[in-house]
C-alpha cells in the first residue's frame, strides 16, 4: 500500500487541537484521503465525544469508499463511551488504513490493527510514531502503569534560587516564560504544591491567558498537618476544577469539615519522616484518572517528588538575574547525593528562549 508521510503529519497537526482537553483519553487526529486528496478531517475533540476517526469519515461523507484513512492511534476495536471506530472504517469502505502508534493499553494492543485485517483492510502502522508517542506520553504512562506522568517545573535565577531569604519571587521569569507555563498548566490534568507555596504567594493555579480559552487543572497541595487557611485564594476561587488537600493521617476533623464546606476534597496518606509519600500519592491520583501532574514547588516538594523518582520531565527556567548571597530559596530543600555521579541525569535536552530567559526541556534518565 502507497501511503505518504505528510498526510500523517497533517494527522498528528489536528490531534494538537486537542491538547488539555481530551484527557483521559489521547489525542488522535485523522485524515481520509482519496485519489491524492484530502476528502476528510477530524480530531478528537474530548472524553465521551466523537474519535477522530468518526468525525474525518463523516467529513468525508460517501467519498471516503475506497479512501485511505490516516490515524495517529490505532483505531478502537471495542466498546466504550462511542462505538468501536473499526466498525465506523468498515461501514465506510475504507480501503486501506495507516497508524502511527499501536494502542498502549496492553488489553487492547493491536487489536483495532488485527481486526482490520481480518476483514482485508490494508493496515500500515509506525508511521510518524515517536511524533505520536510524545504528543501522548501521559496516556501512554497512565495506560502502562496507572500512574501519572509528572513534570517537574521550577523558575530559578542563575545561582540556582527560586526566591529571596524574604521570600519575594514575582517575578523572576517574563511575561513569556510565564504564559507558556499557564499553557502548561492547561495540558496538564493536575498542578500540585506544597503549603508553603501557599503560605508564601497565595497562588491561584488557575490557567489565565489571553484570547485563550485555557482549562483550570486540579489543584493538588501537600498539606500534611492541613494548616491551609480556609480563607486561601485557592480555596475560594471560581473555577471549575477540583482542589485536592493531602494530608496526614492524623489530621483534625473539624478542620477537614471546614474545608469539605468550602468545595476542597481531603486526600489523607501516611506520612514519611514528617513529609507526604509521594510515591504513594501517584499511585492514589493514578487512580482517580489522573494522567499527568505539573509539580510547581516549592523546594521540598520539588526535592520529595525527585526523591521518589516519580519525576518523569522538567522544565527548568532560568532568567538572567543573579542574587549573589547564599541566603536565598534553593531550588531544593534537603540532602543531596554524596557523589556527582549519583546526580539525576536528564536526557533528550531542549533548550527554548523566551526572550533572555532560557529554558531547558528535557526528561529523567
Amino acid at each position: 500500500m502507497n501511503f505518504d508521510v505528510n498526510y500523517m503529519k497533517m494527522a498528528l497537526t489536528l490531534a494538537e487541537k486537542g491538547i488539555g482537553y481530551t484527557s483521559p483519553n489521547p489525542m488522535v487526529g485523522a485524515v481520509v484521503v482519496k485519489d491524492g486528496k484530502v476528502i476528510g478531517k477530524g480530531w478528537h475533540k474530548q472524553a465521551g465525544e466523537a474519535h477522530a476517526e468518526v468525525l474525518a469519515i463523516d467529513d468525508a461523507g460517501e467519498s471516503a469508499r475506497g479512501a485511505m484513512l490516516y490515524v495517529t492511534l490505532e483505531p478502537c476495536n471495542h466498546e466504550g463511551r462511542t462505538p468501536p471506530c473499526t466498525k465506523k472504517i468498515l461501514d465506510a469502505g475504507i480501503t486501506g488504513v495507516v497508524f502511527a502508534m499501536k494502542d498502549p493499553n496492553p488489553n487492547v494492543n493491536g487489536g483495532g490493527g488485527n481486526f482490520l485485517k481480518t476483514k482485508n483492510i490494508d493496515v500500515v502502522t509506525g508511521v510518524c510514531e515517536d511524533e505520536a508517542a510524545k504528543m501522548n506520553e501521559s496516556f501512554i504512562k497512565h495506560s502502562l502503569t496507572g500512574r501519572p506522568f509528572v513534570i517537574l517545573k521550577c523558575a530559578a535565577t542563575l545561582d540556582g534560587r527560586i526566591a529571596t531569604r524574604t521570600g519575594n519571587s514575582q517575578w523572576i521569569t517574563n511575561s513569556l516564560s510565564r504564559r507558556f507555563v499557564h499553557r502548561l498548566r492547561h495540558n496538564a490534568d493536575a498542578v500540585m504544591v506544597g503549603i508553603g507555596t501557599v503560605f508564601a504567594d497565595d497562588p491561584s493555579l488557575t490557567v489565565r491567558l489571553d484570547n485563550f480559552d485555557g482549562r483550570d487543572p486540579i489543584r493538588i497541595i501537600l498539606d500534611s498537618k492541613l494548616s491551609i487557611d480556609e480563607d486561601a485564594k485557592i480555596l475560594n476561587l471560581n473555577s471549575g476544577a477540583d482542589t485536592i488537600i493531602v494530608t496526614g493521617c492524623k489530621c483534625l476533623e473539624t478542620k477537614k469539615t471546614i474545608l469539605e464546606k468550602k468545595g476542597a476534597k481531603i486526600v489523607e496518606l501516611d506520612e514519611e519522616n514528617g513529609l507526604i509519600d509521594i510515591d504513594a500519592l501517584m499511585k492514589v491520583l493514578g487512580e482517580k484518572g489522573i494522567t499527568s501532574i505539573l509539580i510547581e514547588g516549592g523546594s521540598r516538594v520539588s526535592a520529595s517528588a525527585l526523591g521518589a523518582g516519580v519525576v518523569d520531565k522538567i522544565y527548568f527556567f532560568y532568567a538572567p538575574k543573579i542574587l549573589g548571597g547564599d541566603d536565598g530559596v534553593p531550588i531544593f530543600r534537603g540532602p543531596g547525593p554524596d557523589t556527582i555521579d549519583q546526580g539525576i541525569k536528564i536526557k533528550d535536552i531542549r533548550v527554548k528562549l523566551f526572550d533572555d530567559d532560557v529554558m531547558i526541556e528535557g526528561y529523567i534518565n
